[in-house]
């Protein structure tokens, strides 16, 4: 290659560089920011000035006052967003079988009777859904209601305050994202009880 010929290779890949590596990205995030401030910044909550979760990544939660979110089998501690991934615990695997039956007798200790909704005692793909069913939180919502002290009837009209339909009316079913719930609870109790581990 003629030095001219890598001259003129330097100088578009810099050109590029500073176009696409930069400028685009600062742009993008700009305008994000201008017209989506919320969600470009990460869809974070803050309770008392001190961010404690994203609506987008489930939290690690086992105070009875609070919603759970689905099972998470992420590295070193539940929903770590560091290490995104499922169990790869396959329908044969011993493993699995002895998951579910832990997490059936925590939720029977609870006083919670089978049958339970997959999404209480199976975990995503991805170890972080935020989201769990109607159905989940309906019967969750008796726990929470004796732990945090709060009408039963109170805390079902908060769940179905931040119930989301099916996508497009026709795809998935209904879902709440516990986050949100959890958020709107621990405003309305004026209390920080977020847990860093299960």
């Amino acid at each position: 290659m003629s030095a001219k010929s890598f001259k003129n290779v330097f100088l578009l890949f810099a050109i590029f560089f500073v176009l696409l590596g930069i400028l685009y990205p600062i742009a993008v995030t700009g305008v994000a920011k201008l017209i989506f401030p919320y969600q470009a910044s990460g869809s974070l909550y803050e309770l008392d000035g001190k961010i404690v979760g994203s609506k987008l990544i489930c939290q690690p939660v086992s105070d009875p006052a609070l919603f759970w979110p689905r099972p998470s089998s992420t590295a070193s501690y539940p929903c770590n967003p560091l290490s995104s991934g499922g169990s790869n615990v396959g329908p044969t695997n011993k493993q699995l079988v002895e998951n579910i039956e832990s997490r059936i007798k925590i939720l029977n200790s609870y006083g919670l009777e089978a049958p339970f909704p997959s999404d209480m005692v199976m975990g995503s793909g991805s170890g972080l859904e935020p989201y769990i069913s109607l159905e989940n939180a309906v019967m969750q919502a008796r726990r929470v209601s004796k732990y945090a002290n709060i009408p039963y009837e109170k805390l079902l009209k908060m769940i179905y305050k931040n119930t989301d339909e099916r996508t497009f009316g026709i795809f998935g079913a209904k879902r709440v994202n516990v986050v949100k719930l959890n958020m709107e609870l621990l405003e309305w109790k004026k209390k920080d009880r977020f847990q860093k581990v299960y």
